[in-house]
């Protein structure tokens, strides 16, 4: 089937898009406060200690920029696990996976998703391991790797916990189908392979076949979209998806658009919440050290802002950070990536900026700091 009919027939619901409307559908449809606003946002002022397993997935088949393949590296190297594990959380370093090639994927001639073979087995592993740390009860920290990762760590995550939702931070959608693709390259497509409306218009794979799409796509949110291709905009209309570009950031600001995010994908604040935050996301003057940057991105403070808010739900089971590579870029700019990449997981995990003090702290008596000194 042809690409645009392919797309033509895809179902239309009812939910809030602001890539589709001049008039955002978002605001429109409830004006009041949002209800992560009124209750779940900003509202966590304890330490609590959290079980946090952390693991690192070098894989970098997903596009054609082999350096990314030593993210995970570079974050450890930065010192990851001891600045998370002074967060007081109990960590848990699972190492890295490995991944073998598949000498077929050199024989395709034009395939639809390029290392199909490599990348379904590599997923495969990646869905296990994460859908093992999470029925640990560990939160999963994934450290890529290339965005190609998130099919399988959403697949695991949603096997250990069927009700998830996903809030992705990226200058790009990933939602591609294999026919929409002009590059072939799976990290365009990641999130297409995990949403349930687009499960009969995805053509045979090899190598991939056995991924079954475990989310609706009124469970997805996307926060930072710059750079968006025909056929995913399409997609995100057509499913009515919750989806705020850079400019709708601008417009409404930050708190908004996180509240309304959360409050879209999930309205009860029940749902274990899947975090997948691309590091381009960010403004590249950030973050040169990344594969496909994109000019006006979210600054800091903003990813900043949502990593804490986030954490401030309660409710992050699973991140994925992806898309550091240190072979590009000066040492510097190498460093400054990183650095953003560690300060956003710190965040998720309950790093406050404003500061925090454990639950029993008290100001020593000064009787106590005399004898100390004697």
């Amino acid at each position: 089937m042809a690409a645009t009919a392919l797309l033509k027939s895809l179902p239309s619901r009812c939910c809030w898009s602001l890539l589709s409307s001049s008039t955002p559908a978002v605001l429109q449809c409830n004006k009041a406060t949002p209800k992560y606003c009124q209750a779940h946002l900003s509202t966590v002022n304890s330490n609590k200690r959290k079980n946090v397993g952390v693991l690192g997935i070098p894989v970098n088949k997903g596009q054609t920029k082999g350096g990314v393949l030593y993210g995970p590296a570079a974050i450890r190297d930065g010192d990851l696990i001891r600045q998370i594990q002074g967060q007081r959380n109990e960590i848990h370093d699972h190492g890295d996976l490995g991944f073998d090639h598949v000498a077929e994927d050199d024989l395709d001639v034009n395939p639809l998703v390029k290392n199909s073979r490599s990348l379904g087995r590599a997923l495969q592993k990646i869905s296990s391991s994460v859908h093992t740390i999470v029925s640990a009860g560990e939160v999963c920290v994934v450290v890529g790797g290339d965005h190609s990762l998130s099919a399988g760590s959403i697949h695991g995550h949603s096997l250990a916990k069927p009700d998830i939702c996903v809030l992705w931070i990226d200058a790009h959608a990933d939602i591609n189908l294999p026919s929409t693709s002009t590059t072939g390259n799976m990290h365009g497509m990641s999130l297409s392979f995990c949403v349930e409306e687009l499960a009969d218009y995805m053509p045979p794979i090899p190598g991939l076949e056995w991924i079954k799409p475990t989310i609706p796509a009124n469970r997805i949110a996307f926060i930072g979209l710059r750079d968006v291709d025909p056929g995913e905009k399409y997609i995100i209309d057509k499913l009515n998806m919750t989806a705020f570009s850079i400019h709708e950031v601008d417009k409404y600001g930050m708190p908004e658009v996180i509240a309304r995010s959360l409050d879209a994908i999930n309205p009860k604040g029940t749902r274990p919440i899947h975090l997948s935050f691309d590091i381009d996301g960010l403004d590249p003057t950030l973050i040169a050290s990344t594969g496909t940057p994109v000019p006006g991105g979210l600054t800091f403070r903003e990813g900043m802002y949502i990593v804490q808010e986030v954490a401030n739900t309660g409710m992050m089971s699973a991140m994925d950070l992806v898309e550091v590579n240190p072979t590009i870029g000066s040492e510097e700019e190498k460093e400054r990536t990183v650095d953003c990449a560690i300060q956003l997981i710190g965040g998720a995990l309950g790093k406050k900026r404003q500061g925090v003090y454990p639950q029993n702290y008290k100001i020593p008596k000064v009787e106590d700091v005399i004898a100390k000194q004697n």
